[in-house]
C-alpha cells in the first residue's frame, strides 16, 4: 500500500516515528484549540495572520501561494471560526448582562456546519470523478503521479452517499461546562459512530486516489487524530476536531511543503491496482451499509432526517446529548420523550 523513502535514508522505524509524531501533535493541537476561548483564537487567527505574512515575504519561493492552496488554508480556517462562533457568541442585554440569544439557538448558524461539510465532499467527490476520466496510468498530473481506473467511480458514489447521509444537525448543542472540561464544544449527537468511519473510509480512499503521495500524513494520520478525540476525550464534537485539525495541518503543510514531497519522510503509494480498488470498494460498500441504515430508520420511526434527529433511540445519541446544554429546538427534532429527559 506504502513505500517509505529507503534511498533517502528511510527506515522503518523512521516513518512510522514520524508518522506518530504528526498524528500525536494533531491530537494535542486540537485539545489546545478547544480548551479555551484564547487558545482557538491563538489557533485560528494569530497564528494564521503570521504564517501568512510568511508565506508572502521570506517564504514567498518555497511555499504555494496559488489560489488553490491559498483557498485550501483559509478555507479550513474559516470553518474552524465559524464553529468557534456557534459555540460562544451570544447577544447580552447592555444594561442587565441577561442573555437575550445564542448563535447556537439559530437554525441559519445550524445550517453552517453540514454546508461547510457537505462543500468539502463535493470538492473531493469532482476531483475523484476528474481523475477517473482522464485515463492516467502512472502519469504526472499537477504535481502528483496518479493512477486513474473504476476506483475513482466507486469512491465519487461513496462521496456522495456520505453527504445524503448526514443527519440532524438542528440538533446540534454546546457541551456543558463541567469541572474537567469548560471547552464548550459544538457537539453533534446524531452523527453517529458509523457514519463517522463511513467518512473516514471514503476520505482516505481519495487521499489514496487522488493525493498518493500525501495519503500517509493527510489520509491515515489527519483523519484518525480528530476520530480518536470524538470517541475519547471530546465526545460527540467530530466535526469541530475534524476542522480544528485540518487547519493545522494545511497552515503546516503550507509552510513546510518539502515535508511529505521529498526527503527521508516521504511516503509514497504502491501504485497497485488491487489495492485501490480494495481500498474504493471498502469505502463504497461502508457507506452503502449506513445509506441503507437510514432509510431504514427514516422508514421505520417516519422522521425526517434533514429537519429532526434519526438517532434518537441510540445510547451512543443518547450519551453524546446528555453532555450537552437544553437546546430550545429539542422539542422539534427530537421525541418528547428524549427532549423531557435531557433538558
Amino acid at each position: 500500500m506504502f513505500t517509505f523513502n529507503y534511498a533517502e535514508g528511510a527506515t522503518l522505524f523512521s516513518a512510522w516515528g514520524m508518522w506518530f509524531v504528526v498524528f500525536a501533535t494533531l491530537f494535542l493541537f486540537n485539545e489546545f484549540s478547544r480548551r479555551s476561548k484564547a487558545g482557538a483564537f491563538i489557533s485560528f487567527i494569530v497564528l494564521p495572520t503570521i504564517l501568512s505574512i510568511l508565506w508572502f515575504t521570506v517564504l514567498k519561493e518555497k511555499t504555494y501561494t496559488d489560489w488553490f492552496h491559498l483557498a485550501k488554508v483559509y478555507s479550513a480556517t474559516a470553518g474552524c471560526i465559524g464553529f468557534w462562533f456557534i459555540r460562544h457568541y451570544e447577544k447580552k442585554d447592555k444594561n442587565t448582562g441577561e442573555v437575550l440569544w445564542r448563535l447556537s439557538e439559530k437554525k441559519l448558524a445550524l445550517a453552517f456546519p453540514p454546508l461547510i461539510l457537505a462543500i468539502n465532499i463535493i470538492e473531493a467527490v469532482t476531483r475523484d470523478f476528474q481523475i477517473g476520466s482522464l485515463g492516467l496510468m502512472k502519469d504526472l498530473f499537477e504535481g502528483e503521479i496518479m493512477m486513474s481506473g473504476p476506483w475513482n467511480y466507486m469512491n465519487g458514489i461513496a462521496g456522495i452517499l456520505n453527504i445524503i447521509t448526514i443527519t440532524g444537525w438542528f440538533g446540534i448543542v454546546i457541551r456543558k461546562k463541567t469541572e474537567n472540561d469548560k471547552s464548550m464544544d459544538m457537539l453533534w449527537p446524531d452523527m453517529m459512530w458509523f457514519w463517522i468511519v463511513a467518512y473516514d473510509m471514503w476520505n482516505f480512499a481519495y487521499t489514496y486516489n487522488c493525493l498518493p503521495g500525501h495519503a500517509w500524513y493527510c489520509g491515515f494520520a489527519l483523519l484518525l487524530a480528530p476520530t480518536l478525540c470524538a470517541f475519547t476525550l471530546g465526545k460527540g464534537a467530530w466535526l469541530q476536531h475534524r476542522a480544528h485539525t485540518l487547519a493545522i495541518w494545511c497552515m503546516f503543510a503550507q509552510t513546510f511543503p518539502h515535508f511529505q514531497d521529498q526527503g527521508k519522510y516521504q511516503v509514497m503509494s504502491t501504485y497497485n491496482p488491487k489495492i485501490y480498488f480494495i481500498v474504493s470498494f471498502l469505502a463504497l460498500v461502508v457507506n452503502i451499509a449506513v445509506f441503507i441504515y437510514m432509510i431504514y430508520k427514516v422508514v421505520t420511526t417516519k422522521r425526517n432526517p434533514y429537519t429532526r434527529e434519526l438517532y434518537i433511540d441510540l445510547p451512543g445519541y443518547q450519551e453524546v446529548k446528555s453532555l450537552g446544554e437544553p437546546s430550545i429546538f429539542d422539542s422539534e427534532t427530537s421525541s418528547p420523550k428524549s427532549s423531557k429527559q435531557y433538558s
